[in-house]
C-alpha cells in the first residue's frame, strides 16, 4: 500500500495507508472439452453447404428452407398428422388441413438454436477496451421449450460480466440467449450455457447470469400453479469468489 500524508486542523501531520486499486485479472476455465447436453456435434451454420445465402441464422424470419431443414418437414408433418389422429381429430377437416405442416415449421423455428454457433453469432463483435467495471444487461426476454413435456417456458435473463480488456457488443448478449434458449431445454442448463458462452467470448474476470422463468408444464398441467416462477443463477470467477461483487450485481438486477 502507498503512504499518504494528511495535515490535520491542529497543524499536526499523520500518515495513513491508501489501498492500491484492485486489478482485474482474466478468469477462465477450459470449457472446450465440456460436452453440454443438447448441443449438436455439427450445427448447421451459414458456412455449411446449402446455407451460404441463408438469413435464418441472423434474424427471426420464418421462410428458412435450406435442403437440410426442408428435408425434415415431410416426416415431421406426418408425425403431427398421426398425433392429430391419435387425439381423435380428423386431419382432413378444413381447420386442420395445413396444421401438421404449420406445426412442423413452428417446431423448427422454436428449436432454431441447434443451427447456430457462438462464433457465427458473435461475428467479430468483440472489442479491445480499457474498461474494468461491471457490465450488466438485464431483463432480456427469453422463450424456450421444456424438454420433458415439449411445452414452452419463458421469462427474463440478466447477464453481468467484469471485463479484462475486452468487451462484447451489447446485442450479442441477447443473441447468446437466443442460441441456447431456442432448443429443448431445462432452465438450469440454459443458465450455465449462457454463462459459459460469455466466458468463451471475452475471457472476463467473472460472469453472472440470473434467469427467471414461468414454466407452462407447471401452469397448464400437473400442479397448475399459475403464479409460480423459477429462478436459477450461475456465478463464475469473481462473482462466485467475491461476495461484494456478487451483491453489486444482484442489486443492479433487482433495481427497478
Amino acid at each position: 500500500m502507498d503512504n499518504t500524508v494528511i495535515a490535520t486542523t491542529n497543524g499536526e501531520q499523520k500518515t495513513t495507508r491508501r489501498p492500491r486499486p484492485l486489478i482485474s485479472r482474466a478468469w477462465s476455465e477450459n470449457f472446450d472439452d465440456v460436452e453440454v447436453p443438447g448441443t449438436p456435434k455439427t450445427p448447421r451454420t451459414s458456412t455449411t453447404p446449402g446455407h451460404e445465402k441463408c438469413t435464418f441464422h441472423h434474424d427471426l424470419e420464418l421462410d428458412h428452407n435450406p435442403p437440410t431443414r426442408e428435408a425434415m418437414l415431410p416426416e415431421m408433418s406426418r408425425s403431427y398428422r398421426l398425433l392429430l389422429s391419435s387425439l381423435g381429430e380428423n386431419p382432413e377437416r378444413q381447420g386442420l388441413l395445413k396444421t401438421p405442416e404449420r406445426a412442423a415449421k413452428a417446431m423448427l423455428f422454436f428449436t432454431k438454436g441447434y443451427d447456430q454457433s457462438l462464433e457465427e453469432v458473435l461475428n467479430d463483435a468483440i472489442f479491445d477496451e480499457d474498461h474494468d467495471e461491471m457490465v450488466v444487461v438485464k431483463d432480456i426476454e427469453m422463450f424456450s421449450m421444456c424438454e420433458h413435456h415439449l411445452v414452452p417456458f419463458y421469462g427474463k435473463v440478466s447477464i453481468g460480466y467484469l471485463p479484462c480488456g475486452k468487451i462484447l457488443g451489447l446485442s450479442k448478449l441477447a443473441r447468446i440467449v437466443e442460441i441456447y434458449s431456442r432448443r429443448l431445454q431445462v432452465q438450469e442448463r440454459l443458465t450455465k450455457q449462457i454463462a459459459v458462452a460469455v466466458t468463451k467470448a471475452v475471457q472476463p474476470a467473472g460472469v453472472a447470469v440470473v434467469v427467471e422463468g414461468v414454466h407452462m408444464c407447471m401452469v397448464m398441467r400437473g400442479v397448475q400453479k399459475i403464479n409460480s416462477k423459477t429462478v436459477t443463477s450461475t456465478m463464475l470467477g469473481v462473482f462466485r469468489d467475491d461476495p461484494k461483487t456478487r451483491e453489486e450485481f444482484l442489486n443492479l438486477v433487482h433495481t427497478k
